[in-house]
């Protein structure tokens, strides 16, 4: 036993007790004996002296835990340890809880298809590449640009299916190949990927009524092959006979015989567009394959043509006459009967609500939402457009295409324009998103139907209302309908007077020869003020009906109020329709005034909400950054104003029955976010 000195303290040293603060210097040599006999020396102290023995010694590397603890538990150490530690907890329990908070209180984000318009492309006409005539495929990558100027994201695109163009691309002879009018599958691949490069969506037709005669199903089914007999709608008949009066869209009996089978079959549109049977599942599992053909290559979404033709009634009885006095043997109108057999028969929706599942499915994927919008033209029937829509629990489209104002033109008024656009916001289920189209493939351009003087105007109407505007090709500069001589519309051959070949006309590029659609003589003949109405003119003219058209674009996409918002319907008379955009809590909000009309000075002092100076922020007719009064706002024919005012008081609680809104927001202006409110 011995003492020894420990930085100062007398330790003694003793047998059995491990000296583990003992180190070696790794160049000294040391006797392997007396290495022995201090391992199992050990240090003895009193408890006084123990706990100032430990107090003196310094932290060192690899101290033992007697030492380590001694100095933990000191509380200078001790107290600092657990704040942070709390600190951590507390902070950590806080980040989870505003997370969870917010996530909570946040309200959907809008889809791609709520944010853009959609720009529908109808192939034959927008842009031909290799100079035959007509639009293809290369055409309309080669003007993607186009659509980064209008800022539109969304492309939906009418078919380019391989087809004998019997009625230009809606009778498919083969639904997954490309017609080589258009270009190839590559050329559509190569489109594809350059669309999702430069952040583009591309809707593609879904035409699933009918196929083209030319099909191989219909070759296989007009010999009864097995397995395909029942894959179109035949009935026994005679050449001279058909098994009802059911009528085509395009005129005539649905019927045609088929001297191969020795039946008719049903054809709601061409003879050379025979009807599905959608009764048989192995054609809804054909379908179903095609749609799942195209979304495995990448397309955002489809345009479901003529859904609601799909289904016809199993009994194929006579369909009530609309004149009951009317000669059978005169019917030859759809608009002769009512269709009661051959339309939104029982079934429909649950084969829509099964795609639609499929759908879903391919949207899993992050930001791949695919978007599905129904085509049906229901005419004053608008409850059977609305259940396209589905329902609370069961999803359908995403919405139905809105027609109601095509009629516009022959309603140019204000009260006109709010009795169209209030059919549908009254009509349309709680909490389902709008959809607006002025013109499209089938129906004549709004600066022909409604006059150039209404051109703006209309534009202002379409990207200021609640819900997606759809635009057709061309209207976004104006273009109207062109004189044709030679109808070649199929439709327009049946009744000249309702040729769809003049809003068909190639698109106006440039001032060059053909418009700088083509280099050669087009399929339809171009309209001749292409000179002065065309895009390259227009994007270098200030008030231009494209530079009116892109400024409405930017700012409905970069005011909270103008995309999400609600709509409260203020004024409306013989020439003026005032509505105004709000969000709670956002300090600017919108009044839109649009005369479609004449001359009009609109008086809105009675609306206590508004303040008395407004700003304008876009006119039709210039007029930005003018200030006027409430009680006294000026307008020319076809003139539209945006106009900019801030206040607190929102106008929706005292104009409920008015005011109409998709998906309640609000605005916290503090941390610049949306929450539900």
């Amino acid at each position: 036993m011995s003492k020894e000195i420990l930085n100062g303290t007398s330790v003694e040293m003793k047998e059995g007790v491990s000296n583990e603060g003992f180190q070696v210097d790794d160049e000294e040599t040391v006797d392997e004996d007396k290495l022995q006999g201090e391992r199992s020396s050990s240090v003895v102290l009193s408890p006084n002296e123990e706990d100032s023995a430990y107090r003196q010694i310094k932290p060192y590397a690899g101290m033992p835990k007697e030492v380590l603890l001694l100095y933990s538990n000191q509380a200078r150490y001790r107290l600092p340890r657990e704040i942070l530690f709390w600190l951590v907890m507390a902070s950590t329990v806080a980040l989870v809880a505003l997370t969870i908070t917010v996530i909570a209180m946040s309200p959907a984000c809008l889809s791609w298809w709520q944010s853009s318009a959609v720009y529908q492309i109808y192939p034959r006409s927008f842009k031909d590449s290799d100079n035959d005539g007509v639009g293809d495929l290369k055409g309309i990558r080669e003007k993607l640009d186009h659509f980064d100027y209008l800022n539109i994201k969304a492309i939906w695109i009418s078919p380019f299916y391989k087809s004998p163009m019997k009625d230009f691309g809606y009778d498919i002879e083969d639904f997954r190949e490309i017609d080589p009018l258009f270009g190839t599958m590559k050329d559509f691949e190569d489109l594809l990927n350059a669309m999702h490069d430069k952040g583009l969506k591309l809707i593609m037709d879904f035409i699933p009524n009918h196929t083209s005669d030319k099909h191989k199903w219909f070759l296989l089914s007009q010999n009864r092959t097995s397995g395909y007999e029942d894959y179109y709608i035949w009935a026994n008949c005679t050449p001279f006979a058909p098994p009802n009066n059911w009528v085509s869209v395009f005129g005539n009996s649905s019927w045609t015989y088929d001297e191969a089978r020795g039946q008719c079959y049903l054809h709601q549109f061409l003879k050379e567009q025979p009807d599905l049977n959608f009764r048989n599942p192995l054609v809804r599992q054909e379908m179903k394959a095609i749609m799942q053909f195209w979304l495995d290559k990448g397309v955002d979404g489809f345009r479901m043509d003529a859904v609601k033709h799909m289904l016809e009634a199993a009994h194929l009885r006579n369909e009530p006459q609309v004149d009951p006095d009317m000669p059978p043997e005169d019917v030859n109108s759809e608009f002769d009967l009512y269709h009661d057999y051959t339309t939104s028969q029982l079934g429909l929706h649950d084969i829509l609500r099964n795609w639609r599942v499929e759908m879903d499915r391919y949207s899993r994927e992050p930001g791949r939402y695919r978007f599905m919008v129904t085509e049906s033209y229901d005419y004053e029937e608008i409850e059977k457009t609305m259940m396209y829509y589905g329902t609370e629990t069961v999803k359908e489209s995403d919405f139905p295409f809105n027609f109601y104002l095509i009629d516009l033109p022959q309603q140019l008024s204000g009260e006109g324009a709010f009795s169209l656009v209030n059919r549908w916001m009254t009509n349309m289920p709680k909490g389902k998103w709008a959809n607006w189209v002025v013109g499209n493939h089938d129906k004549p351009r709004i600066a022909s139907s409604a006059g150039r003087a209404y051109t703006r105007v209309i534009n202002m109407l379409l990207l200021t209302l609640p819900g997606t505007p759809t635009t057709y090709y061309g209207e976004e500069i104006g273009m109207e309908n062109v004189n044709v001589t030679e109808i070649q519309d199929p439709f327009g051959k049946f009744n000249p007077n309702a040729s769809r070949d003049p809003q068909r006309s190639p698109m106006q590029w440039n001032a060059e020869p053909y418009a700088g659609f083509s280099r050669n003589e087009t399929w339809l003949p171009i309209h001749p003020d292409y000179a002065t109405v065309n895009v390259e003119v227009q994007q270098t003219e200030s008030g231009s009906v494209l530079e009116q058209y892109r400024t409405l674009s930017l700012l409905r996409q970069s005011e909270l109020a103008l995309h999400r918002g609600w709509a409260c319907f203020l004024y409306r008379d013989a020439h003026v329709l005032a509505f105004a955009r709000e969000l709670d809590g956002h300090p600017r909000a919108f009044l839109v005034l649009l005369n479609f009309g004449g001359a009009a000075v609109t008086d809105l002092s009675g609306v206590s909400e508004l303040p008395d100076g407004l700003t304008v922020r876009v006119g039709t007719r210039g007029r930005a950054g003018e200030r006027v009064r409430k009680g006294q706002i000026p307008t020319e024919p076809g003139e539209g104003l945006v106009l900019e005012y801030s206040s607190d008081v929102r106008l929706h609680p005292n104009h409920a029955s008015k005011c109409y809104i998709s998906h309640k927001a609000c605005y916290l202006s503090a941390l610049d976010i949306l929450y539900k409110c």
